[in-house]
């Protein structure tokens, strides 16, 4: 029998532990009457909002160009690639806290394995350059997708030329 009413009181002490007042419900809401994400379900970092300074630098690269072309088979930065990245340089050095990734990517032709090796290339030579200019290689991150992420879908030069690039991406 004591062992019964020892059971209830810890149930009823345990579930009026867990209970909340009015007052506590109120505060939880906050002034603008929402109940927050349980922590649960908060984006992870990499998904939150990007602050002020972010979003302006991002919009800034898109203005700039965010991606380099190449030619069939190549890394080399072609002139209009080097006038590009120059620009990009320019831009980082205007936001120095700013870090990148280059991603290098090719057209659908050639093994998986040649085009990751291609896109590695050609990722490295847009770094490289930015490097020779003046960016500390720390905010350079590269990755190769080789074919994996086409620009544009299609078996043409039209599409293929399209693909052959490296691009900037903020992270």
């Amino acid at each position: 029998m004591h062992v019964r009413i020892l059971g209830i009181l810890a149930a009823a002490a345990l579930l009026a532990a867990c209970s909340s007042t009015p007052e506590e419900v109120a505060e939880l809401k906050g002034a603008g009457g929402a109940q927050p994400a349980p922590a649960a379900q908060a984006a992870p970092p990499t998904q939150q909002a990007m602050r002020p300074a972010e979003v302006t630098a991002a919009g800034e690269l898109a203005q700039i160009g965010d991606r380099v072309l190449y030619e069939t088979d190549q890394a080399t930065l072609t002139p209009t690639a080097r006038g590009t990245v120059e620009k990009q340089a320019a831009w980082m050095k205007k936001y120095p806290r700013v870090t990148v990734t280059i991603e290098g990517h090719c057209d659908e032709r050639g093994t998986r394995e040649y085009n990751l090796a291609l896109g590695e290339r050609r990722a490295i030579a847009v770094k490289n350059y930015l490097v020779s200019l003046g960016v500390e290689a720390a905010r350079i991150k590269t990755i190769s997708y080789g074919k994996e992420r086409p620009a544009v879908v299609g078996s043409n030069e039209q599409a293929w030329s399209q693909n052959r690039r490296g691009v900037t991406v903020v992270n």
